[in-house]
């Protein structure tokens, strides 16, 4: 049966049609910030982006076996699916098929008929079934598997608690600490766990006793709350797999217009979960910052410390692959399309790389992050120095700069800070 309101209006997110409510505005190409909710189950234009890094993760995951051995298979669950995008396009963008296994959960069940509906509209094609695993505590799985994927309505936290998964995807409205526990618990051996907060207020700084409450953590808005934010939620995830004997390993982990997202590799290591609290600790407010143990003066954290990007993973992030993946092609556009549509969509696709590939190598590491607007002042020059004229004065002094995915102009570098005062100061 056909949901309330059905079919609405057709839109076109990477390679997938989606239909959306009539009372949903056709979202605009690049979108920016939260959405407006306009009901239980829809879907948010902004976080576009995200799903579209996710399917290139999984994509490369499966391509590269860096989770599971070749010709294995991966259970993927999106455990708060909504509308279904993230999951459906999952099925349509990602090669290799034959090697996934797609769960979508949601408690909304109006959602999930139109998610099941739009899937069975715009089929995939290649008549993908098979068989889910039993659950924990029954013989048989509840749900339905419909072209390729396992659609199922429940508590996210019940599910997660049935059956294990290699990755696992966390998308709530607000924070996810609710959800954290049982999503590790649920992790394979070795698995990834992706994970959206858009409670940026606790996590930048703003909201200093939700902040606390949720993440045992202390924020300051200034030019590194967003990087604060990323490292405070990393921090939570590893403090809380350490305690389910897992450590952590960041893959990719950015602030991306109104929200963070990180995704990390989980292992199951007593050994290397006891050292966890090796990576933690709280950013100084110094000249410009330095990371320490112990909190002293104005201070951020506590946060994860180090390494917030994986270097052969993220490095292959390149608008090149995202485009060969995730573009839409002549079968997909939809009929209203025009040739501007499918500009804009290209360029939504390019957005959503910006920088990662070529920053993917210094985040992996030590580095210094540097607030472009602050630089003139704290150069005591009178004009910003471009990012260009950064980037050849500090590789002729030996160094490496790039500039990163993050909502204001900041460039990451293994340059020390009087180094980079120093190229600012020339560079003028």
């Amino acid at each position: 049966m056909e949901p309330k309101g059905w079919p609405g209006h057709v839109w076109l997110e990477g390679r997938t049609s989606v239909h959306l409510r009539n009372h949903q505005p056709r979202p605009s190409h690049m979108p920016r910030g939260p959405a407006a909710k306009t009901g239980e189950g829809f879907l948010n234009p902004a976080m576009a982006p995200a799903r579209t890094r996710s399917v290139m993760l999984l994509a490369d995951a499966i391509e590269n076996n860096w989770l599971v051995p070749e010709g294995k298979t991966i259970r993927a669950l999106d455990a708060l699916c909504a509308t279904g995008v993230r999951p459906r396009r999952w099925r349509k963008e990602i090669p290799s098929q034959e090697r996934l296994r797609i769960t979508a959960n949601d408690l909304d069940s109006e959602a999930l008929q139109w998610a099941r509906e739009s899937h069975r509209i715009h089929p995939v094609g290649d008549q993908l079934e098979w068989t889910p695993e039993p659950s924990r505590f029954a013989r048989d799985q509840e749900g339905v598997v419909e072209d390729g994927i396992h659609w199922i309505e429940g508590d996210a936290i019940r599910l997660m608690v049935q059956a294990p998964y290699q990755w696992i995807d966390l998308d709530p409205f607000g924070s996810p600490v609710n959800f954290l526990d049982s999503a590790i618990q649920s992790i394979s051996r070795i698995g990834v766990l992706e994970v959206t907060a858009t409670d940026t207020a606790a996590l930048c700084g703003s909201a200093k006793t939700s902040a606390l409450r949720r993440y045992g953590s202390v924020g300051i808005t200034d030019s590194y709350m967003h990087d604060d934010a990323t490292r405070i939620l990393l921090g939570t995830i590893a403090r809380i797999a350490a305690m389910h004997d897992k450590s952590i390993h960041p893959i990719l982990s950015l602030f991306d217009g109104h929200h963070v997202r990180v995704t990390v590799l989980l292992k199951r290591s007593k050994e290397e979960a006891t050292d966890w609290q090796e990576n933690i600790g709280y950013r100084i407010r110094s000249k410009p910052y330095h990371f320490a143990k112990q909190p002293e003066g104005d201070y951020s954290g506590p946060m994860w410390t180090g390494p917030i990007f994986d270097s052969e993973i993220a490095g292959r992030m390149t608008v090149e692959r995202g485009i060969e993946l995730c573009a839409g092609r002549p079968e997909d556009l939809p009929e209203e399309w025009n040739d501007i549509d499918i500009e804009h969509s290209q360029r939504e696709i390019e957005r959503s790389l910006r920088y990662i590939s070529q920053s993917a190598e210094l985040l992996s590491g030590e580095h210094l992050l540097v607030a472009v607007d602050n630089l003139g002042v704290a150069a005591g020059v009178g004009q910003i120095p471009s990012m260009k004229k950064m980037k050849a004065g500090l590789e002729k002094a030996g160094f490496r700069m790039a500039r990163c995915h993050m909502p204001e102009a900041m460039f990451a570098t293994d340059a020390d800070w009087e180094t980079v005062l120093n190229v600012a100061k020339s560079a003028e």
